[in-house]
């Protein structure tokens, strides 16, 4: 027996009376996801480590971030840009930065300002920044 989900069945159609594929898409929730995985200490310095989605239709070329560090205390340590390299579409993908001269320990927040790149074939304006989802499994607040 076939069962309706009415959900589904309501996007669809908001969908495609909206203007088709395009806006499926968007009303899909196409847009890039953020982790913050995880921190580590090396050598007087913090790696980062991020898990990255692309849940847009189309591969990111280039997708690079300016990303603010703050200590413990709110104020800003350094403003820096994250190279998250190529985001093929619907492929999770680990990107790993060495900040030197940081203890992780002093990272209190992590500001991303927004997309200092987003390159591609057919990359929608704004498909690094638009719907960007943001979390974190540490214990450093993640912002937008």
């Amino acid at each position: 027996m076939f069962k309706l989900n009415l959900n589904l069945a309501a996007t669809c159609l908001v969908a495609c009376l909206m203007g088709g594929p395009a806006a499926a898409q968007e009303t899909q929730g196409a847009h890039v996801s953020i982790e913050l995985n995880a921190l580590q200490s090396v050598e007087n310095a913090c790696r980062i480590s991020f898990l990255v989605q692309n849940r847009h239709e189309v591969d990111i070329e280039k997708a690079v971030y300016e990303a603010v560090l703050f200590d413990t205390e709110g104020r800003v340590d350094r403003l820096t840009l994250f190279d998250f390299g190529a985001l093929p579409s619907a492929r999770a993908r680990v990107r790993q930065f060495v900040v030197p001269g940081l203890a992780c320990t002093v990272i209190g927040r992590l500001l991303i300002n927004g997309a200092e790149t987003c390159s591609g074939n057919g990359v929608p304006e704004n498909a690094c920044s638009q719907a960007l989802e943001l979390s974190t499994r540490t214990d450093v607040e993640v912002l937008r």
